[in-house]
């Protein structure tokens, strides 16, 4: 697979360049009471470390493909699009389910990158390969017990594989004892000529522990391959970062939030999002993108269900599974969102499942042999 080392810095703002204050670019809430979105496509390239951009709100891509009664077809433009996908089990297993959220209605993506919390004690490899088997195969995977990443490809995909390396940061807790660790997995790989970093990760539950999420976060993005770190490395063109990142909607009680769902007025919530809060206070994810928030929170429901937690604890509904990315070599590569949604079919978990198509066009063809 080749000798070289790029897995160098994850991301500038955790060595040195992190910032409180600067610059935001977040959603801003319109004089309607919307959401306002910044409706950019394409190049989310990583910031200037002199200064704060928070999170950019990315438009999904209409250009590029065509609906058809087989779901979308990605353009023929691009040179590598992947399909990326994260759900917390909530410790149980359904094939059905998992068949349905990897394989999907849409044109097959060459790489297809699965992150999973809380795993239940079951060979869900096994299960995911047989999913799979006529289109793709095992590229590699990260596994720490109930957390796991895994990178499946074209069956012919191998052969554009230069490196491929993981690593793992556990946080600290009793999580392990009942299957629930938190930490993070993740997988550092150069297909095709563009050298990629996939985390899945799982951080600290319940509303009131933003600020001890947002330490999780730095301390895992400054420890992530950081052993025999090479300085004369070359860093990751393209970060993503998918996991039950366990943000909540802060400030409104449950019963007002579900209103407004039931309403599809669930747009309106995303200013009460922590993790765009925080974002935008300089505390976390300096100049990643995320998609729109259009789909529905996809935390807690009843199990078996569509419906939201009826539990004596009748938490509020939150985005607590999301997908960010960052593009931090623009020059060389484009990036284009063409989905950002929740698969609302699959009730087997108190969560639901979240994927996002993203496709990367090389701007100069010399980048895929650097």
């Amino acid at each position: 697979m080749g000798n070289s080392i790029f897995c160098g810095l994850i991301d500038s703002c955790s060595h040195g360049g992190w910032q409180r204050s600067g610059k935001r670019l977040v959603l801003k809430l319109s004089r309607s009471g919307g959401a306002r979105k910044n409706n950019f496509v394409g190049n989310c390239s990583s910031p200037d470390a002199t200064r704060h951009e928070g999170i950019k709100t990315v438009a999904v891509a209409t250009h590029g493909i065509s609906s058809s009664s087989n779901g979308c077809h990605f353009s023929s433009g691009s040179d590598l699009c992947v399909r990326i996908v994260t759900w917390n089990m909530n410790g149980q297993v359904n094939y059905k389910d998992l068949e349905e959220l990897v394989v999907g209605r849409d044109r097959r993506p060459e790489l297809i990158v699965i992150g999973l919390q809380e795993v239940p004690r079951k060979n869900i490899l096994r299960l995911l390969q047989t999913a799979l088997n006529q289109t793709h195969m095992l590229l590699g995977k990260a596994i720490m017990q109930s957390l796991q990443l895994y990178v499946f490809g074209r069956r012919t995909s191998q052969i554009f594989i230069r490196e491929l390396k993981t690593d793992e940061y556990a946080l600290a807790g009793c999580g392990w004892l009942i299957r629930r660790i938190k930490g993070a997995v993740a997988i550092c790989i150069n297909y095709r000529g563009v050298r990629m970093i996939f985390i899945s990760c799982h951080l600290s539950a319940h509303a009131r522990n933003v600020e001890e999420r947002n330490s999780e976060w730095r301390r895992i993005s400054g420890s992530l391959f950081s052993k025999n770190r090479n300085p004369y490395a070359r860093s990751a063109q393209v970060i993503v970062w998918l996991g039950d990142l366990n943000y909540r909607i802060h400030g409104m009680d449950t019963h007002p939030v579900r209103h407004l769902i039931h309403q599809d007025l669930h747009k309106l919530l995303t200013t009460n999002d922590q993790l765009l809060q925080e974002a935008e206070n300089g505390q976390i994810f300096n100049g990643y993108c995320e998609g729109a928030l259009d789909f529905k929170p996809t935390y807690k429901y009843n199990v078996g269900t569509s419906n939201y937690d009826t539990s004596y604890k009748v938490r509020v509904p939150s985005w607590t599974d999301r997908i960010l990315f960052k593009v931090a070599d623009s020059d060389d590569i484009e990036a284009t969102l063409h989905s950002y949604e929740s698969i609302d079919d699959i009730n087997s978990s108190d969560h639901k499942p979240v994927k996002a198509h993203l496709c990367f066009k090389l701007k100069n063809s010399s980048s895929a042999t650097k």
